[in-house]
């Protein structure tokens, strides 16, 4: 089990794992490859009866429990690009160390609908990632890896993750959604090791 931030005793409210989903907020952008990380967590709040609400943290946000453990799952309200500032405030919040952070993110380098856990490391230039490690001082925070297929030129990668997926694709992502939500259950109930095993 991962260890707690030393101050989450004092403020009453620690968890042992946050949740976060990273995209945009607003309609036009639902449904797009760079918000496959909340899709995600919208899933995992049907799962587990959790009603996400805005809270003070820019994010909407409720806690659950996996097994016997707590986990507090959120949607930063924040555009992608300033996720960090999100994310920061939310681990204030539920009291977690880095290590205890699943971020859940779309990722170019990946075919579409592929899935991949990764343990820190590089942040591949995504911006969403790049803005968690400058708030946090730390890229050590897990990641659920949601392929989404590289544009046909790199000049065109904003447009890409802005736009949705097609027919076909759509179908492959939708399934791959649903493992992403079973990866991170697989983390928090059987450890990081066990779950990249398993879905690696």
């Amino acid at each position: 089990m991962p260890r707690r931030s030393p101050d989450a005793a004092r403020r009453g409210t620690p968890a042992d794992y946050l949740v976060v989903g990273l995209g945009n907020p607003g309609d036009e952008y639902a449904r797009t490859r760079h918000n496959v990380g909340t899709d995600v967590i919208e899933i995992l709040a049907n799962r587990h009866s959790a009603k996400l609400r805005k809270g003070k943290e820019r994010a909407f946000v409720d806690e659950v429990r996996v097994g016997e453990l707590r986990v507090a799952m959120a949607i930063p309200q924040t555009y992608m690009n300033d996720s960090g500032d999100a994310v920061r405030l939310l681990a204030h919040r539920y009291g977690v160390t880095t290590e205890q952070i699943i971020i859940l993110h779309d990722e170019l380098d990946l075919p579409v609908a592929a899935l991949r856990i990764k343990e820190g490391g590089g942040l591949a230039g995504h911006n969403g990632l790049r803005s968690i490690k400058s708030h946090l001082h730390s890229d050590a925070f897990l990641r659920v890896r949601i392929g989404v297929g590289k544009p046909t030129s790199s000049a065109q990668g904003a447009d890409h993750v802005l736009d949705r997926f097609s027919k076909r694709d759509r179908k492959e992502i939708d399934v791959t959604l649903e493992l992403a939500a079973d990866a991170v259950e697989a983390i928090v109930s059987d450890g990081v090791e066990a779950a990249m095993n398993r879905f690696n």
